[in-house]
């Protein structure tokens, strides 16, 4: 019944918003025709990042040539308001993921700009912003609107109101967020992908995130594991990626040569 309830809700909530109905059409097609997408490759993929994965600290010392344990420090206050922020919000969304990845891949690229696929709570985002607002840079940010929980308003909840100038959010699926923040802003130093897990959906969004990364840019994303988009991405054009293994789950990191 509460599945029924959930589907019911969401496709009301999409009929409301004319400008989400290819979104709705993607989702028929994907849960009707396609609903082994999301896994393929997945075995595969598994066993690969099994072999390669390092620790988040690993990596950045790697990557970046840094010692990650001074943003934990650094940051504590804006860390602890973030939680509690979290924790009075009525609407349950995925929690932070590996935030000393991603604003050392911002420090490390002297970042200017960056572009996240995905938002939730805004723990990304704030990871981003905290290096960014130091070169008076601007994130850009794609993220579907929570529509079966009236959860829109809590969107980026844990980003404080001094780093909203430099955040631009646009609320609408990847296909047609991305080539509206191509049109405002033309390259990015720093890629962060969250979005659609679908092996389609990773291929797609990866191919055109990549053109828009300069030479010397970090790319990132999440949950590689899911399926084997993101191997079978690096493959096709000779990039040997570093995987990080985070709280269970995969994560996968480049820099573009």
């Amino acid at each position: 019944m509460n599945t029924i309830y959930h589907v019911t809700k969401t496709f009301i909530a999409y009929l409301r918003r004319p400008d989400l109905y290819p979104e709705l059409g993607r989702k028929i097609v994907k849960n009707i025709f396609k609903r082994n997408n999301a896994f393929k490759g997945k075995e595969k993929t598994n066993r690969w990042a099994a072999a390669k994965a390092v620790t988040q600290e690993k990596a950045i010392s790697s990557l970046f040539g840094v010692n990650s344990l001074a943003f934990r420090h650094d940051f504590s206050a804006f860390l602890a308001q973030a939680e509690q922020k979290q924790e009075e919000c009525p609407v349950k969304m995925g929690g932070a993921g590996a935030l000393e990845l991603i604003y050392y891949a911002c420090e490390w690229t002297n970042a200017k700009a960056a572009i996240e696929t995905g938002v939730a709570y805004g723990w990304s985002s704030l990871a981003c912003l905290l290096s960014l607002e130091k070169r008076n840079g601007r994130l850009y940010s794609s993220d579907m609107p929570y529509l079966a929980q009236d959860g829109d308003r809590y969107v980026g909840c844990v980003v404080p109101d001094h780093l909203r100038s430099h955040w631009k959010l646009f609320r609408l699926a990847d296909k047609e967020s991305l080539p509206k923040i191509f049109s405002d802003y033309p390259e990015f130093d720093v890629i962060h992908y969250d979005s659609d897990k679908s092996y389609d959906g990773r291929i797609w969004a990866y191919d055109m995130l990549y053109t828009r990364l300069r030479k010397g840019g970090v790319f990132l994303s999440d949950d590689i594991g899911d399926n084997s988009a993101f191997q079978d991405f690096c493959e096709k054009l000779n990039i040997d990626p570093t995987v990080i293994e985070y709280e269970g789950k995969y994560i996968g990191a480049f820099i573009k040569g």
